[in-house]
C-alpha cells in the first residue's frame, strides 16, 4: 500500500484545513486508517482513526469535537477535516494504515503497517 498525504498549509487560529490521504496498491476500506502528528521536539501522537467496515471512529481527546476523520471508498482515500484549529495543532501530520486483523482501534504508531509522507500544518495565533 502506498499512501500520499496532502492538504497541509498555514492557517490562522480558528481556521480550517482538510487533509487527504490517497491510497494505492490495495483497497484500504477493510483496514484501520489513522492520522498521527508530530510537533517539533515531541513524540509522534495519535490523532484519529477510522474503520470503515465497522463505521467506527476514534479521536484523541484534544481534537474531539473539532476534527473529523472520514473516508471515500470509491476514491480509496481518507480525510481529516480540522476545524477550530489552535496553535498547538501545529505539527507534521502523517497518515497510516493498519492491515493486520484488529478487533479495535489502535493508537500506537508501531501498530500501523503503512505510512504516507507527512504534511505540515502550521496554525498561527
Amino acid at each position: 500500500v502506498q499512501l500520499q498525504a496532502s492538504g497541509g498549509g498555514l492557517v490562522q487560529a480558528g481556521g480550517s484545513l482538510r487533509l487527504s490521504c490517497a491510497a494505492s496498491g490495495r483497497t484500504v476500506s477493510n483496514y484501520v486508517m489513522a492520522w498521527f502528528r508530530q510537533a517539533p521536539g515531541k513524540e509522534r501522537e495519535f490523532v484519529a482513526a477510522i474503520k470503515w467496515s465497522r463505521a467506527s471512529t476514534f479521536y484523541t481527546d484534544s481534537v474531539k469535537g473539532r476534527f473529523t476523520i472520514s473516508g471515500d471508498s470509491a476514491k480509496n482515500t481518507f480525510y481529516l477535516q480540522m476545524n477550530s484549529l489552535k496553535p498547538e495543532d501545529t505539527a507534521v501530520y502523517s497518515c497510516a494504515v493498519r492491515s493486520r486483523t484488529t478487533l479495535g482501534i489502535r493508537t500506537i504508531p508501531s501498530d500501523y503497517d503503512y505510512w504516507g509522507q507527512g504534511t505540515l500544518v502550521t496554525v498561527s495565533s
